[in-house]
């Protein structure tokens, strides 16, 4: 029989699959072919993209979202929230009938403090390791860019806007001062006046007597719209464990070569932030598609890949990758990595194709494809070259990998303003009909390559 021919059967039983396994009725299997959210032109899908279209619901991903980034919040990684978002994958994996293998890796000590401020959500923010390890409450002094410390501050929180290079100075200043604490509120790049600032680790030239913060520019402003009494404490999370959470589904058909198709996200976020689009929307991406695909016919395994630790320098990709032998690199057709696919910000219209190099490969080939059966014929830009996510550790191996995302028209630098900050929420940050469409077009192109030999 004919490759051709083969396909043409297996899209066949996938259509029916995919309809019966849901109860779809035929109305209902007719509106997948409808025109898609937001696409500037009808669709032309094959009788397998009707399998995935007619099934993708980004409302069910949501619900996941829900609990990713409402309930857990900050998963930093290696801590325990980190740790409760990998149960609550591996968790729905397991449900969907899939084989979960937590992965383990070492990841590096965190100084992390939980902050409160009466009116305020809680706050999280990194802590500097050079300082003094200690909980502390009281009046918050507010001396902008200053690094020098004038008036009384004794047993107050000191509170610096970040001049980069003399964290060190005012800290200094402000513990000679008899301040209780530091706090230093990041202030915006001058690569990137856009974006807000997130939290960061103050590194310091020497050894503080008194606790020193690194507060994101968001924490900033909401002390200076009124939050003026603080308490907060920091803890020293040391023996950290990171995990990859692993799912895989065998191919229906025969698959001699043990040939597998991955799906992946990072599901970690940074100090203080929740991270609904980055990466929450790429982890419940994952987790809907993992619904969608569990019965479709195919001739290779689907992996469902969730990496820990992605933000300290994709560690948990890279141990993943580090762990195969060639002949587990062989067996890997294509990893489709899935980092911030639904942002609400409005400039951020264009889905971008990311490799490492720039080069076509069979991630972004399929992806590119699957977005002219479903009629985004240039709303979609690359393949272009960037890194800067798991499709990385791929790379390095020689494996076929993309790194799919929204971002803005002119380059794919062009984040939303609010990226890696504690406003990166549900609320403020997600867009259900970007995450559908995100949804259509990895789960048609991943649906193609998997049912090719």
């Amino acid at each position: 029989m004919s490759e051709v021919k083969r396909r043409d059967l297996l899209a066949g039983a996938a259509a029916f699959a995919g309809f019966a396994t849901v109860g779809l009725l035929p109305g209902t299997a007719a509106a997948a072919t409808r025109q898609r959210p937001g696409a500037a032109l009808p669709p032309s899908l094959s009788t397998a993209d009707k399998a995935v279209v007619a099934r993708v619901d980004a409302r069910r991903a949501l619900r996941h979202l829900k609990v990713l980034s409402d309930e857990i919040g900050w998963r930093i990684a290696g801590t325990e929230s980190e740790h409760r978002a990998a149960r609550y994958i591996a968790g729905q994996l397991r449900d969907l009938g899939y084989k979960v293998e937590l992965q383990p890796f070492p990841v590096a000590d965190k100084y992390l403090a939980g902050i409160r401020a009466k009116g305020e959500e809680p706050w999280q923010c990194s802590a500097s390791p050079q300082a003094a390890v200690a909980a502390a409450e009281g009046e918050v002094v507010d001396l902008g860019p200053a690094t020098a410390v004038t008036g009384d501050v004794g047993g107050k929180l000191v509170l610096f806007s970040r001049v980069a290079g003399k964290e060190t100075d005012q800290a200094k200043a402000a513990a000679a001062a008899g301040a209780k604490a530091v706090l230093i509120a990041n202030v915006r790049s001058t690569a990137f006046p856009e974006r807000k600032a997130a939290s960061f680790t103050p590194v310091l030239g020497e050894t503080v007597a008194i606790p020193v913060l690194g507060l994101a520019e968001y924490h900033g402003e909401r002390i200076r719209a009124g939050a003026r009494e603080l308490s907060f404490k920091v803890t020293h999370h040391t023996g950290l464990t990171s995990y990859n959470v692993l799912a895989e589904r065998k191919a229906t058909l025969p698959n001699p070569q043990g040939k597998a198709v991955i799906i992946s996200a990072h599901y970690d976020s940074v100090p203080g932030s929740p991270g609904a689009n980055d990466d929450g929307s790429g982890t419940v991406l994952c987790l809907e598609l993992a619904r969608v695909l569990k019965r479709l016919p195919t001739q290779q395994a689907i992996r469902i890949c969730l990496w820990g630790s992605e933000e300290y320098g994709l560690i948990g990709a890279r141990h993943y990758v580090g762990q195969l032998d060639e002949a587990g690199v062989q067996r890997i057709s294509g990893c489709f990595q899935n980092d911030m696919v639904a942002t609400s910000h409005p400039p951020a219209g264009t889905y971008w194709l990311l490799s490492v190099d720039g080069a076509d490969n069979t991630t972004t080939a399929a992806v590119g494809a699957a977005a002219e059966r479903l009629g985004y014929v240039g709303q979609t830009k690359g393949p272009v070259a960037r890194g800067s996510s798991d499709h990385e550790a791929f790379y390095e191996r020689g494996i076929a990998a993309g790194n799919f995302s929204w971002r803005g028209g002119e380059a794919p630098s062009q984040l939303e303003p609010i990226y890696h900050t504690p406003e990166d929420t549900i609320a403020k940050n997600i867009s259900l009909q970007r995450l559908q469409v995100s949804l259509e077009l990895i789960g048609c192109a991943a649906y193609d390559v998997a049912r090719r030999k």
